[in-house]
């Protein structure tokens, strides 16, 4: 809208609130300072543009403050201070010896809108921190000839799908391998549920789950779409830190038996990138407004050839010509990537050599997608796909807990 109209108010505030709901104050700045000049009498703007200098100056003193000594969450919080309240009947979490069992009832505990204690939910978390470190930003599984391996696209906090995934393929294990290809929380108010749980079970079987961080895996998405506000609401900011900085040590993408590059965004700006670079770039915190990780995280494919800026204004858009050159380079014969809803729950694109999961179906309550996952068998790699419906879930809505400011966004 600012592109086509500069003296449209209307995009720069829309554009202006987004900034600041993500917590992109020196942009949202510049917005509210442009649009104050368009519209001078507009109380709102002003209102906005005063809380944007007050959010910059306490981000400078942050900054003024901080020292290359500030260690993360995970090396402040002390768990054995946390104490588990005496009417607590759910399961419970011992550090460095999960079991089969413990992630069923949890699975069963969660199903009943309970929470697990706020010591045992830590734990997790922690312990997840500790697993991450050892892993690269790209990910190598093996599947033996025999075996098969599950991806699934975007859950995004809709907890009960996630269980019927489980219901209809069941759940992990050592020859039950799966793929979580990013996006597990955010716009569903599940996200909690969803995350715990998956968390439980990469500690449970490290080899036989795998997880790749998602664009919602970020602080400015988790901020504006719910995770944040769910996280505080259902426990409290220490552990949303602590969930934080586990996401900023999430691979960015596996390939499996050599063969298939699995990846939630998509492919690059640029011809010939590696493995060996995607498996050098440095993962950890926030991703940038561009460059590898960031475009793996975010681009989408497009039906023609070449590369167009993307719709989302980050990463690209990516077409065949692309996607063939990245599998040629690499010796890969197909990319399975996420980050798009699909009426059926996949799309096979670039003539079979790209494929789209999306694993939440009626997404946000609404679209009436189905879901699906797919199943690669260790010795051909073929894709199998299995659509599945949204199942019943809590009267609890979507976006429950979304950063207010994404409804003011749309209007002023």
């Amino acid at each position: 809208a600012i592109d086509a109209k500069e003296d449209l108010p209307k995009g720069w505030y829309r554009r202006g609130s987004a900034y600041l709901a993500m917590g992109r104050a020196k942009e949202a700045l510049r917005d509210f300072t442009q649009l104050c000049k368009l519209a001078p009498n507009d109380k709102d703007a002003r209102m906005k543009l005063k809380q944007c200098k007050q959010q910059v100056e306490q981000e400078k003193f942050a900054r003024a403050i901080a020292s290359d000594r500030t260690k993360p969450p995970s090396e402040t919080v002390d768990v054995s201070s946390l104490a588990v309240d005496g009417s607590y009947q759910g399961p419970q979490f011992e550090s460095g010896a999960i079991t089969v069992e413990f992630c069923r009832e949890m699975m069963e505990w969660q199903k009943q809108e309970k929470t697990i204690a706020k010591k045992y939910a830590y734990q997790i978390v922690l312990d997840m921190i500790a697993l991450l470190r050892t892993y690269l930003a790209l990910t190598d599984i093996e599947v033996p000839e025999d075996g098969w391996i599950t991806v699934c696209g975007d859950v995004h906090g809709q907890y009960y799908d996630l269980l019927n995934i489980w219901h209809l393929n069941d759940v992990p294990s050592p020859t039950n391998p799966y793929l979580f290809n990013g996006d597990f929380v955010d716009r569903g108010s599940f996200s909690v549920e969803v995350i715990l749980m998956l968390f439980a079970w990469k500690l449970l079987y490290p080899d036989h789950v795998h997880l790749s961080r998602g664009n919602h895996e970020t602080r400015n998405m988790n901020k504006l779409y719910g995770f944040e506000g769910e996280v505080t609401k259902k426990y409290d900011e220490e552990l949303y830190q602590l969930f934080c900085e586990a996401f900023g040590l999430l691979p960015l993408c596996h390939v499996i038996n050599r063969k298939v590059f699995v990846v939630h965004g998509g492919l690059f700006a640029r011809d010939g990138v590696t493995l060996d670079q995607i498996r050098k770039v440095n993962r950890e915190g926030e991703p940038s407004d561009d460059g590898l990780m960031t475009e793996m995280l975010w681009s989408d494919p497009q039906p023609g050839r070449g590369r167009l800026p993307s719709k989302r204004g980050v990463g690209v858009a990516f077409g065949q010509d692309v996607t063939e050159d990245f599998l040629k380079t690499n010796d890969l014969k197909l990319v399975i990537r996420s980050h798009e809803m699909k009426e059926e729950g996949y799309e096979i694109e670039h003539s079979g050599k790209l494929i789209t999961v999306f694993s939440a179906p009626n997404y946000c309550d609404q679209m009436g997608n189905k879901g699906a996952f797919i199943r690669l068998d260790g010795k051909t790699m073929t894709p199998k796909f299995t659509p599945f419906t949204a199942v019943p879930h809590p009267n609890v809505k979507a976006m429950q807990y979304a950063n207010p400011m994404l409804g003011s966004m749309f209007g002023m």
